[in-house]
């Protein structure tokens, strides 16, 4: 499972927040890793100087092998939170998408 994120200018996107965003996303999807070929996550804030509640975003989408992409997205108040709202969003998609053919 190949997992790429990605950010805007106002989130830096250095070796700690990549590796940070990769264990979280790993540990939540690890149960259907054999099903996905690949995980983008895209952080952004949509504030971006301007401080606010629920301004970090997070998009999550993954590419089931055969089957279309599904994407989620979470807003919270930093990152770490908006990584893990995306990633259990996720966790619940795929195991909605996956049960419809039942390949669990």
């Amino acid at each position: 499972m190949q997992i790429l994120v990605n950010t805007n200018q106002s989130i830096d996107n250095d070796a700690r927040l990549t590796e940070h965003v990769e264990e979280v996303v790993e540990k939540r999807l690890a149960h259907y890793a054999s099903h996905i070929t690949r995980v983008e996550v895209h952080l952004s804030d949509a504030n971006a100087d301007k401080s606010g509640d629920d301004d970090t975003r997070c998009m999550v989408e993954v590419r089931p092998t055969g089957r279309k992409p599904i994407a989620v997205t979470h807003f919270a108040g930093n990152v770490a939170d908006a990584v893990r709202g995306a990633s259990d969003k996720m966790q619940r998609a795929l195991e909605k998408e996956l049960a419809k053919t039942g390949r669990r």
